[in-house]
């Protein structure tokens, strides 16, 4: 992920953000954006962060639109450590345009590897 923002803010804990991603593979997958409704609630003493794509008119000529179903992130503490979280998140993403199933499957593992890798360093600076 390169980019995020906050499009519309409706009320506490509810928005629409943008997300956009580098290109990938030597671009061989284009860079793109995500326009999802967003809902983050507290959950058992964690967070629970839910979205789906929705249609939204301003589009940027340098990025192709993708679309996420329906996904959720959940944070909540681990039992036995409370010092520690287990995030645990569920995707379906479809990045549209014409790429090779192959491609996509590369791009995506490389792409979620290098989430955990930046947030743990956030983690760490925090």
């Amino acid at each position: 992920m390169t980019s995020m923002d906050i499009l519309e803010h409706f009320e506490e804990n509810c928005c629409v953000m943008r997300y956009t991603t580098a290109g990938q593979l030597w671009n061989i997958i284009s860079p793109r954006e995500f326009v999802d409704f967003s809902y983050t609630v507290d959950y058992e003493d964690g967070l629970l962060s839910c979205g789906l794509s929705v249609d939204w008119s301003e589009q940027r000529p340098e990025f192709i639109r993708g679309f996420n179903h329906p996904c959720g992130w959940f944070c909540v503490p681990r039992k036995d450590n409370p010092q520690q979280s287990l995030l645990t998140g569920y995707i379906q993403t479809d990045l549209r345009g014409m790429i090779p199933q192959s491609a996509v499957d590369t791009a995506m593992a490389s792409t979620l590897i290098s989430f955990y890798v930046d947030l743990r360093k956030a983690l760490q600076k925090a």
